[in-house]
């Protein structure tokens, strides 16, 4: 009995281990913007380039920019970030496919479980912006949005850049949620919809400086 649950008393070790490096590592980290997006958008797409600028304009007034560190619009915002004032940082994960860390990266931590990376990712976070992805940036975007929602954390932005591409999700908060009062009037305004990544950061720039 005792040697079936010694695999688990390792994995407690191997997350505290985690939680360790990622809180030493970031420890002189704050005011970071936190970008997710998809990680199979190429480089000759409108989406990559504009996580790029988006990196840029965030890191060259000295934003510290975090991403997932894996390709496409990861990478590009981190591309981006990586030769301004503001630090380039990669939280990249142990994936059977897509992810590599991008080389982009000033600070470059490597997890195996995902709740931890999503703990680093709010943890020095004072904004949120969604690009164009799947699954694992519905994933974080609803995480922030809980983490606002239930007050856990205190409210900042949460940006999503692509109006066409993010509209029918608002649709169906609208007309599917709202209307059958599983989401109050209120919770639609934890986020806001964005045609560009200048607007994004605009947004993300002029909250920071108002906590200055």
């Amino acid at each position: 009995m005792l040697d079936a649950k010694m695999p688990e008393a390792w994995r407690v070790l191997r997350i505290q281990s985690e939680l360790v490096d990622g809180i030493e590592r970031l420890i002189a980290l704050s005011g970071a913007v936190t970008v997710f997006g998809s990680a199979r958008f190429a480089e000759d797409t409108p989406e990559y380039q504009q996580a790029l600028r988006l990196g840029e304009l965030l890191a060259t007034e000295g934003i510290p920019v975090i991403t997932g560190g894996g390709p496409g619009l990861m990478e590009a915002c981190n591309r981006g970030a990586y030769p301004q004032p503001g630090s380039s940082i990669g939280l990249n994960i142990e994936l059977p496919f897509e992810q590599h860390a991008n080389p982009y990266q000033d600070i470059g931590l490597h997890f195996r479980y995902f709740f931890v990376r999503k703990f680093m990712f709010v943890k020095h976070a004072v904004g949120f912006v969604g690009l164009p992805g799947g699954y694992g940036t519905l994933d974080e975007l609803f995480e922030a949005l809980t983490l606002v929602q239930t007050q856990k954390v205190r409210r900042f932005p949460i940006v999503l850049v692509g109006r066409r591409y993010w509209s029918g999700l608002h649709d169906w908060l609208v007309e599917t949620v709202l209307e059958r009062a599983c989401i109050d009037a209120a919770d639609l305004d934890l986020f806001r919809i964005v045609d560009s990544v200048d607007e994004a950061a605009d947004i993300i720039i002029e909250f920071i400086r108002s906590r200055e």
